[in-house]
């Protein structure tokens, strides 16, 4: 199974708007964000539209055009994003229902469910005490690969 990357793409899209602000450059396109990320900027303009939607970045339209943080960085946190972009749970359970005649089949549904919701809490709350501004320090002093 592949993972969701809506909240990395998201995030990195938030970062490196911060990045350009930072440096002087108050709107940025799509296309521009597109080739950070190295995707579609079909994919961008998606993202950015629910970011939009949750009032984390604001769109000009007509002549000059584009997109900027609404807010500044250091009061967007990760968990803004994460809700902004995704509205499904972090983890799943199965798609169709177990078993209930066999023993793990029967269980395994709301075991799951209270390990997934302990684990979904610790996540959530990591992600409300980082903002866009930790990522962006974070990601300039990481090393080159």
């Amino acid at each position: 199974m592949a993972a969701n990357s809506r909240l990395t793409v998201a995030v990195h899209v938030l970062v490196w708007m911060a990045l350009v602000h930072r440096r002087g450059r108050e709107l940025v396109t799509s296309e521009q964000a597109a080739e950070s990320v190295n995707t579609n900027p079909v994919v961008i303009r998606r993202c950015l539209g629910g970011l939009r939607d949750a009032g984390l970045v604001e769109v000009r339209h007509g002549a000059g055009a584009g997109w900027r943080l609404a807010r500044d960085p250091g009061e967007i946190t990760l968990l803004e994003v994460l809700q902004a972009v995704e509205d499904e749970p972090l983890f799943g359970l199965h798609r169709n229902a177990p078993n209930p005649k066999c023993p793990v089949g029967a269980g395994i549904r709301p075991a799951l469910r209270q390990a997934y919701d302990e684990a979904e809490d610790a996540a959530r709350s990591a992600l409300g005490r980082t903002t866009i501004e930790d990522m962006l320090r974070e990601t300039l002093a990481a090393p080159s690969t």
